[in-house]
């Protein structure tokens, strides 16, 4: 299971770090890299963020697609490669498409199944289970293996509108651990 997070990879270092490169293939490439689709090789690559890649990117990723092999920067050898391909994106990818900020082969060449979650606004159910497992990883973190979420804390943390979803209640539980005295949150 191999993840890329796109919107952190800069449009100069794509092909490298998806396709991989040869050694002298351009300045400061001073050995072999094997890119993350070979890396997946008989397993899963998971594409984050696939909305921020760039239109002229997006075509070499169809290509890649297509062929099912890839072409390391610098080299002239083709690749074969058998992976199962996850993306996810929290754009409006149709929209995108209409806006001609997607390519829509692209989007069928990746869509054969479609999962779509519901912010977590709309899933009021999933809050508790989430801030228990998040409070527990940052109570270890932080040595405060004691604490526990009151009654009145999961009133509030249900009644937020969570703009920034799941990261959101995240980053807010861990805060909350970091900043508490006492044994109960």
């Amino acid at each position: 299971f191999v993840t890329v997070d796109l919107s952190s990879i800069s449009e100069t270092l794509f092909e490298s770090e998806l396709f991989g490169h040869k050694r002298g293939s351009f300045t400061n490439a001073y050995e072999d890299k094997t890119g993350r689709f070979v890396l997946a090789e008989k397993g899963t690559l998971f594409l984050d963020e696939i909305g921020n890649i760039p239109l002229n990117l997006q075509s070499k990723l169809l290509t890649v697609l297509q062929t099912r092999s890839v072409v390391p920067v610098g080299s002239s050898q083709e690749i074969p490669m058998d992976i199962r391909l996850i993306s996810a994106t929290n754009k409006n990818i149709q929209q995108m498409i209409v806006e001609n900020q997607f390519r829509q082969d692209l989007l069928y060449r990746m869509n054969t199944i479609q999962i779509h979650i519901p912010p977590l606004r709309e899933r009021i159910e999933d809050i508790e289970p989430l801030a228990v497992h998040f409070l527990g990883i940052y109570a270890r973190k932080y040595g405060k293996e004691s604490l526990t979420l009151s009654s009145d804390a999961l009133v509030k943390l249900k009644s937020y509108f969570w703009p920034g979803n799941i990261r959101e209640l995240q980053h807010a539980v861990e805060k909350a651990v970091i900043l508490t005295d006492s044994d109960k949150l």
